[in-house]
Formats: C-alpha cells, sequence, structure tokens
C-alpha cells in the first residue's frame, strides 16, 4: 500500500505531467513527419492541442488527484497551455503572414519553453483581470473595501476644472516631448541623403522653441497640481478629524489615544505624500506612454507590436509587489501607532515616570516598539529591492529584443535608416516611462494600504441613537432616572446600576453619596449622555432625554468633574470654551461664583495667562474653580458637580457652595461628594451602594434611621477626631 501511494503521489508531481506533455508533443512531432500527415500541418497541429488536452484532464479525473489539479481553475490553465499556441498560429495564418516556420517547430524545445513562459504570463493576467470560474454571484453584494484608489480619487471631483486644467497642461507638455525624436530621425534622413541644408538649422529652431513651450507648460501643470492636492490632503485631514469627534465615548475607552493621532497624522501625511508625487507622475508618465506608442504606430506597426507583446510581461510584476506592498504598509503604520500609544502615555504622565525614576523603563519601552517597526521597515526595504531589480531586468529584456528585431526590419528594407532612430528615441523613452509607472505604482497602493483606517474612520457609524429635536426655549429642569440598569460595553456581564431611580427639582440639591464603586459617576455619564442604559429611561421634563437636540442638551446639563480637563489655551478661551459669544461681564459674573476672580485677577497676565497643557500651570483647586466657572457661564438648568470641590480648602469649599446656592435659583443641582460635611445641607440624600438605592431622605432624617449613611457619617467623624488628636500630639511632642 505504502509503495502504491508513493507511485500514485509521484503520478501527480508537476515534473511528470511535464514529462508526459513533452512526451506527448514529440509523438506529434514525429507523426508529422510520416507522409500521410506532411500535407497536413493544421492536423497536427490542432491534434497535438487535442491530445495535450485530453491527457491532463485525464489526469484531472483520476481518484487520489491533487486539489492543484482539480476544478474550475485547473481546467483553464490547461486549456489555455494546450490551445494558445494553436490559436495563435492559426490567426497568424488568417492575416496572411507566413507561419510555416511555426507550425513546423512549435514543438521543438525552443517553442516548448516559449509555450510555457506564455501561458504563464496569459494566467497571470487571467488570475488579475478576468473573474474566477469558481467564484459563485452571492446574494448579498459584499461591501467595497474603503481603501480604494478610486475613493481617493472621488475626493478630487471638486476641483474638476483645476484637473482639467493639469490634463490639457500634460496633454501639451506630453506632446511637446515628441518633436526632438521625431526630427532626430528626419535629420538623419536628411544627413544621410545630403539634401536640404537648411532643414537642419530648422529643425534645431523648431525643437528649441516645442521644448521651452513643453518646459512651461509642465511647471504651470506642476504648480496647479500640487496646490490642488494640498487643499485634498487639508479636506481629509479635517473630516477624519471631524469623524473621529462625532464618535461615541466607548469608541475613545477602546482605540488608543496614539493610534487615532497617528491615523489623522502619519497616516494622511503617508496617503497624501504617494498621491500628491506619485500619482502626478503616474499621470504624466501614461499621458507620455500613449503618445509615444501612438507615435511608434506611425513609424513601424510591426516593431509596436512586438513592443506591446513584451508589455504584459512586466506590467503583472508591479501588480504583484503594489499588492505585496500594500499589506506590508499597514502592518507599518498599525507598529508605527503602537510606538506612538507609548510615547503619548510616558509624556502625558511625565509626573509619574520621574516620581518613580523610570525613564529608563520607559525608554526600552519605546526601543521594543521601534524594533518591531524596523523589523517591518526590513522586510519592506527588501521588497521594494527586489521589485525594482526585477522590473530593471525585464525592461531590459524588452529593450535587447527590440533592438534585435529592429534590426532584422532595417535590413530588410521595411523601416527608413531616419524611421529607426525616431522608433528607436521613442522606444526608450517608452521602456523608460513603463519603467516609472512600474516604479511607483506600488507607491501609490502603498498610499492606498495606509488609507485603510483613515476611511475605517470615515466610514465608521457612531454608536449613538438618532439625535433628538427638541429644544424648547424654556426648561424648567424637572430630570427623572426611572430603573435605570446599565453595563459598560467592556464588561456587559457586569450591571453598574440595577435599577436605580433618581429625581432631580428644580431650586433644590440632591446630594449622591455612597462607596467607591457604587455607580455615582456613571449617573453623570448617562445624564451626559455619553452611554445608553441597558433598561429604563431618563426624562427630562417629562421628554425622553435621546429626543432633545444634542447642543441644547449640554447647553443646559453643565458638569464639573473632579478632575476638570483643562486646555493648553488662556484662561479666558477655557472659560467661554464652548461659550465664546459670551460677554466679558458674563465671563467675570461666572469666576466670582467660582470664587475664581481673585486669583485669576493675580495671575501675571490676568485672564490672558496660559493655562497649560491640562491645566498644569495652574494648581489642583485653582483647575476646579476654572471649571466651576466654566460651567455656571452657561447658566445651566442642571448642574452637577462629581466631587468637584475636593482639591478645594475647607473656607474655598464653603464659599463656592454659598455661591452656589444663592445662584442656583431655579436650577436643579446634583452633588456628588466623598465629603459628609458637604452633602449636609442638601435638600435631598440618595444613598447608593452596589448600583442600588438603600436610602433616600434628608441628614437629619438619615442620621435617625441609623442605616448605612449614618455609618459612613460616624466612621468619617470617627477618622477625623484621631486625625485631630494625632496632630495635637504631635504638636505637643
Amino acid at each position: 500500500m505504502r509503495v502504491f501511494a508513493r507511485m500514485q503521489k509521484m503520478a501527480f508531481s508537476p515534473l511528470l505531467c511535464v514529462f508526459l506533455d513533452v512526451v506527448v508533443l514529440q509523438t506529434v512531432a514525429w507523426a508529422q513527419l510520416s507522409p500521410l500527415l506532411l500535407p497536413h500541418p493544421f492536423l497536427t497541429l490542432w491534434g497535438g492541442a487535442l491530445l495535450r488536452a485530453s491527457l491532463l484532464l485525464f489526469l484531472a479525473l483520476l481518484p487520489g488527484c491533487p486539489p492543484w489539479l482539480r476544478g474550475p481553475e485547473a481546467a483553464k490553465t490547461m486549456l489555455v497551455h494546450s490551445f494558445l499556441h494553436p490559436i495563435y498560429i492559426t490567426l497568424l495564418w488568417g492575416c496572411g503572414q507566413p507561419t510555416m516556420e511555426l507550425l513546423r517547430g512549435w514543438h521543438s524545445w525552443q517553442g516548448i519553453l516559449q509555450g510555457y513562459g506564455v501561458t504563464a504570463v496569459s494566467l497571470l493576467l487571467w488570475q488579475r483581470y478576468i473573474p474566477s470560474l469558481s467564484s459563485k454571484p452571492t446574494k448579498e453584494p459584499q461591501k467595497k473595501n474603503g481603501a480604494s484608489l478610486q475613493r481617493l480619487m472621488g475626493y478630487m471631483k471638486p476641483y474638476i476644472i483645476q484637473f482639467s486644467a493639469v490634463i490639457f497642461f500634460v496633454i501639451i507638455s506630453s506632446l511637446g516631448e515628441m518633436a526632438i525624436p521625431h526630427y532626430t530621425g528626419r535629420m538623419t534622413d536628411w544627413i544621410m541623403n545630403e539634401d536640404e541644408p537648411e532643414a537642419f538649422s530648422h529643425a534645431i529652431t523648431v525643437m528649441s522653441l516645442i521644448t521651452i513651450m513643453s518646459a512651461v507648460c509642465e511647471f504651470v501643470c506642476d504648480l496647479i497640481y500640487n496646490i490642488t492636492m494640498s487643499r485634498i490632503h487639508t479636506c481629509i485631514q479635517g473630516q477624519v478629524f471631524k469623524a473621529v469627534l462625532k464618535q461615541e465615548i466607548a469608541f475613545f475607552d477602546t482605540v488608543h489615544t496614539g493610534d487615532i493621532v497617528s491615523r489623522i497624522t502619519t497616516d494622511t501625511n503617508t496617503m497624501s505624500e504617494s498621491l500628491s508625487e506619485k500619482l502626478s507622475l503616474l499621470m504624466w508618465y501614461f499621458m507620455r506612454i500613449v503618445f509615444l506608442f501612438v507615435f511608434m504606430l506611425r513609424l513601424s506597426w510591426k516593431l509596436s507590436l512586438f513592443t506591446a507583446l513584451g508589455l504584459p510581461v512586466i506590467l503583472v510584476i508591479p501588480e504583484l509587489s503594489g499588492k505585496f506592498y500594500q499589506s506590508l504598509s499597514v502592518k507599518v503604520q498599525e507598529s508605527l501607532a503602537r510606538a506612538n500609544d507609548v510615547a503619548m502615555e510616558t509624556f502625558s504622565s511625565m509626573k509619574t515616570v520621574r516620581s518613580f525614576a523610570n525613564e529608563e523603563g520607559e525608554t526600552e519601552r519605546y526601543k521594543k516598539k521601534l524594533e518591531e517597526t524596523y523589523s517591518l521597515n526590513k522586510t519592506e526595504a527588501a521588497a521594494y529591492a527586489v521589485s525594482t531589480w526585477t522590473n530593471s531586468l525585464s525592461s531590459l529584456a524588452l529593450k535587447v529584443s527590440i533592438l534585435y528585431y529592429g534590426g532584422r526590419l532595417v535590413t530588410g528594407k521595411d523601416v527608413s535608416s531616419g524611421d529607426l532612430v525616431s522608433f528607436v528615441l521613442y522606444e526608450l523613452q517608452f521602456a523608460s516611462a513603463v519603467e516609472v509607472l512600474m516604479s511607483y505604482y506600488p507607491h501609490v497602493k502603498k498610499a492606498v494600504g495606509a488609507s485603510e483606517k483613515i476611511f475605517e474612520y470615515l466610514d465608521r457609524e457612531p454608536q449613538l441613537p438618532p439625535e433628538g429635536s427638541l429644544a424648547p426655549k424654556v426648561l424648567q429642569g424637572n430630570l427623572q432616572m426611572k430603573n435605570i440598569t446599565f453595563a459598560y460595553p467592556k464588561r456587559p456581564d457586569t450591571p453598574v446600576l440595577k435599577g436605580f431611580s433618581l429625581k432631580l427639582k428644580p431650586g433644590e440639591v440632591t446630594a449622591l453619596v455612597g462607596p467607591s464603586g457604587a455607580g455615582k459617576s456613571t449617573c453623570v455619564s448617562l445624564l451626559e449622555r455619553f452611554y445608553q442604559p441597558q433598561e429604563g429611561e431618563i426624562l427630562l421634563d417629562g421628554q425622553p432625554l435621546q429626543s432633545y437636540q444634542n447642543q441644547y442638551l449640554h447647553d443646559k446639563i453643565a458638569v464639573v468633574s473632579q478632575e476638570p480637563v483643562l486646555f493648553a489655551r488662556s484662561v479666558r478661551e477655557n472659560i467661554k470654551y464652548g461659550r465664546e459669544d459670551a460677554t466679558d461681564e458674563e465671563m467675570f459674573r461666572a469666576a466670582e461664583l467660582a470664587n475664581a476672580h481673585k486669583f485669576i485677577s493675580d495671575l501675571s497676565k490676568g485672564y490672558d495667562t496660559d493655562a497649560g497643557e491640562k491645566g498644569s500651570q495652574v494648581s489642583g483647586g485653582q483647575k476646579q474653580r476654572i471649571a466651576i466657572a466654566r460651567a455656571l457661564i452657561r447658566k445651566p438648568q442642571i448642574l452637577v458637580l462629581d466631587d468637584a470641590t475636593s482639591s478645594l480648602d475647607t473656607e474655598s469649599e464653603h464659599l463656592v457652595h454659598e455661591a452656589l446656592r444663592k445662584s442656583s435659583n431655579g436650577c436643579a443641582v446634583l452633588l456628588i461628594a466623598h465629603k459628609m460635611s458637604t452633602v449636609e445641607k442638601a435638600n435631598r440624600i440618595v444613598f447608593l451602594k452596589d448600583g442600588e438605592v438603600l436610602e433616600e431622605g434628608t441628614h437629619e432624617e438619615l442620621l435617625a434611621k441609623g442605616g448605612s449613611y449614618a455609618q459612613l457619617v460616624h466612621k468619617q467623624n470617627t477618622a477625623f477626631l484621631r486625625n485631630t488628636e494625632g496632630g495635637s500630639d504631635s504638636g505637643g511632642i
């Protein structure tokens, strides 16, 4: 059995299939010399092709046939390989061309090698441009890949006038470049024939004028093109930034900031540079190829046809390398994004890094990420070198073949000497233009690969409910959360709120207290519509929260968090953030209510002082007061203070709360705090634990109950007394 399996495996080896194919061809060659078949060469030609195809199909039908010899794709390979040469010879015979030499030698070793080479190229082109026979149409149309050159070029539609002008100047300039080979050939004829002595100087003058005109057109073309592409780059970058800002908050929980920044900056720059430089060269040289081939056809259709036959070989190579480049580009960009994540995280937490003296550790982390990028860059460089080498080699082979065939045509008096010189010059420019296309096409593919993540962000639909339309002129501020159940997207099986209910009334201060992890900040996130509850509903003046316009809702609900974020702008711009139309009087009033006007006025430049990145130039307490002023300038109907005074001293905290009580007439206030002294004067206190409301009432009522709230107050008072006694003892010592 083992011997049989081994023989069966050998029977289906590619080398044995080639051997059987050669045996068939040699058998046909021997039969062709017989007196019976000698007068009928086409009979042996097509009979041999049919015999080759039958043998290969028979092997495919045998049991144990390997996968590479089965299926429609294998049948296509066999048919192309078997009938390509007979079809070609018959077509030449039908056009009146001499074919006797091909008929007698198609089964020679030279013919066999040529047949396998042409078959390989034909299959590559077929695979690339003709749909697969085995592919079945799907009922649902597949979603097109967003990263496509056609889509990138779609951004050029608004600038159709500019690109029309670019194409016009490209055509004029390309036609101008055709003058030198043309007049060079004419001068060759004039010199060899020794007639028209003035024609030489006339040709020089005409060539000079046309060359200058071509150079001017090229300059104007490049100027218009580069300016237009810069506009397109700015447009794409702005659209990506806008698309990212529209995503839901959960998107930013799962995607690193460095990754987003890398897509907006690095990827768009890579894509833009490749398109601006490489696409212009592709367009330029493509136009030159068209005009060059037209002029070559005018001189000699045989040489032009011979040149065209060699093009498929060198056109397949950049397509294959372009696909490899595209996949490599995606991996390189992802690697750079991971390195950017480390850098962004390190720089944003520089104080923590310095406090733990871990500069060397962060440097090593960054180096490891860069090593991954370097490894991919080496592969990319090697792929580029191989692609360039194969392109140059194939182009050189094409040049040598054309020169050899052209020499034979000159010997046969099919073309004149001047036409031959012109054709050779045209062909050299033609080959050079093809080399440029092969060289820069993978770069355009690289730009397409770099754009995949960009279009991923542009196409991503925010996981948000449809924006509402309500924007009433008068909003009372009655807010109700009814039976809310919520779990974060990252932890869908761990509910944070369980049947939670809460009411906020205008003119009242409602305090939400409880241990850490109870779900207090989650309530704030739901009020800001960052997330949607899985069960229950949130009503504002009796209407669902999602029925209000987003801008209107955030104007009416202002939130100040425990760690507010200030931007690297002036204090004035931070307070007026989102309300740039507010007057200075409104800004001063909000700052006074937040107990911030005095310290802001004492700064070096007052309200024009730069707050620093994330408010690093002001203290924690000052940052909180600026954030409170930023919320109050909106004159909200609902004010949420999420432990917003935790960094203030007792006196400043008291002043801020007193000011808020005076200014909150008609405004519903939700106060979240850990200090019981902060919530004692609230109109209503809600005690939350493990996502459920345990107690609700005033400070006195909850103390009288002696429940969880009373225990929490007792623990804080006990801890405060211990700290006070410890401080007194230490002072005595």
